[in-house]
């Protein structure tokens, strides 16, 4: 590496003319071995909740260290507002997902932010770029094939968000509980040499009006891209990582990285399938979930 004036690194390879010029905190060793990375045309990854302690952060650095991608999309509640107000709390852990994301971001990544609800304060900042990220409040992606998909949180279409707010205050102290009693449960798991595995997520699956809420929200969300002559739809939100049809309309859950650890990607050709990462680095043989095995 060399450093010119401004402090910058740059590599040697570089012609005088057209340095790429990367700032030395972005260009930090990666503490890992070298392993190639999984190629990608889109990444949707969403509710990471930084600045709360059920933040799989470490988990999700792993992953981004795996892939490269043309586009990745930051489907909302990437940071906990919420939380943060009530106490401030941000680990080592969770600056080097931020730097991660800026660092794909300044080697060639588009990078879209579509702010949640969680991190609703930054919706009155959409159209601005901040680090070579794009903030807005929702986008409309083209895939390989063809397909237009509406990118968005998906919080507009839960109910007890839009219509009942204090509600939703009410629930999220209660998941705040739950996803505490997640965090002892592995830590116990990790003496005992076990994989990570989520109690909140599979109780939340076994729990009947849960069931009902996911399968009326999946319901609402399909709908709302056909009313826009669409061919699906990407959302986040619900922490439940999806891909279901609805009448010819793809619903695409991206999932979390709080209870499942869960990414959606799409290959050169335009097939999409989710990433299961905790499965994955558990060592278990799970394949990617695609359309095509779910339906």
């Amino acid at each position: 590496m060399l450093f010119d004036d401004s402090g910058l690194v740059a590599r040697k390879d570089s012609r005088p003319g057209d340095l790429a010029k990367i700032p030395e905190w972005l260009n930090l060793p990666d503490p890992k071995p070298f392993r190639p990375k999984r190629k990608y045309r889109t990444v949707w990854i969403s509710d990471i909740h930084l600045g709360t302690r059920g933040c799989n952060a470490d988990m999700l650095v792993d992953f981004l260290r795996s892939v490269e991608c043309q586009t990745l999309y930051l489907v909302g509640d990437v940071v906990d507002g919420w939380r943060l107000k009530k106490g401030w709390y941000w680990p080592d852990a969770h600056n080097e997902v931020v730097r991660r994301v800026l660092k794909m971001a300044h080697r060639g990544t588009r990078v879209v932010f579509i702010a949640g609800n969680h991190d609703e304060i930054l919706r009155d900042y959409a159209g601005l770029t901040f680090g070579g990220v794009e903030l807005v409040l929702e986008a409309v992606h083209v895939t390989a094939d063809g397909r237009r998909l509406l990118v968005t949180h998906g919080d507009s279409f839960d109910g007890v968000v839009l219509y009942a707010r204090w509600l939703a205050f009410l629930g999220d102290k209660a998941y705040e509980w739950l996803l505490r009693a997640n965090i002892l449960f592995n830590a116990i798991r990790r003496r005992l040499k076990m994989p990570y595995w989520s109690l909140s997520s599979y109780l939340k699956r076994r729990v009947k009006n849960a069931v009902q809420y996911v399968c009326s929200y999946e319901e609402a969300v399909a709908h709302e891209a056909l009313s826009r002559g669409l061919d699906g739809i990407v959302c986040g939100h619900i922490h439940c990582a999806e891909i279901r049809d609805f009448g010819g309309i793809t619903y695409y859950n991206d999932g979390d990285w709080v209870e499942s650890c869960t990414a959606l990607v799409e290959d050169a050709q335009g097939q999409m399938s989710i990433i299961d990462w905790a499965r994955e680095t558990s060592g278990a043989d799970k394949p990617e979930r695609s359309l095509e095995q779910t339906a």
